[in-house]
């Protein structure tokens, strides 16, 4: 009885932490390097400055207010798009971005490489700040032909 109720306790303290690190991490962006995407990726163009791609699923309920931050920044910004893709259909980029949850949110410069990354609802406050990022970090980038989309 004794060993019952310590692996209950063992049980629930690794819940409880497992809890609180997934609530931090919850809409936190961070940096990706490597991972590009393309038009063809999307099946939409990439936009001029930067892209705001937001995996979703049909019953998630805060891919609603990700797709709403997500459209108003980039209504802010001119040369932002946002692209919305259903993960269910997508499991090829959902497997290739190492989606684990929705919404899932990358942030691409102009030439689709993926800048930044968050996992759950995220602050519109750092999708401007990661987009800031894409924006700045791409103007810095030496344009190659092999780098067109």
């Amino acid at each position: 009885m004794m060993a019952g109720m310590a692996i209950l306790a063992a049980t629930l303290a690794v819940g409880v932490v497992a809890g609180l690190v997934m609530k931090r991490r919850n809409g936190r962006m961070r940096t990706v390097e490597g991972a590009r995407v393309t038009r063809g990726d999307l099946g939409a163009d990439l936009g001029e400055r930067a892209t705001l791609v937001q995996f979703s699923t049909a019953f998630c309920q805060p891919c609603r207010a990700t797709r709403r931050i997500l459209g108003e920044v980039a209504g802010m910004v001119p040369g932002v798009r946002h692209v919305e893709i259903d993960a269910e259909s997508r499991l090829d980029l959902v497997r290739r971005f190492d989606v684990l949850r929705t919404p899932t949110v990358l942030v691409l410069d102009a030439a689709g490489n993926v800048v930044k990354k968050a996992s759950g609802l995220p602050r519109k406050a750092d999708v401007i700040a990661a987009l800031g990022a894409a924006v700045d970090g791409a103007s810095h980038r030496p344009s190659h032909p092999s780098d067109k989309v």
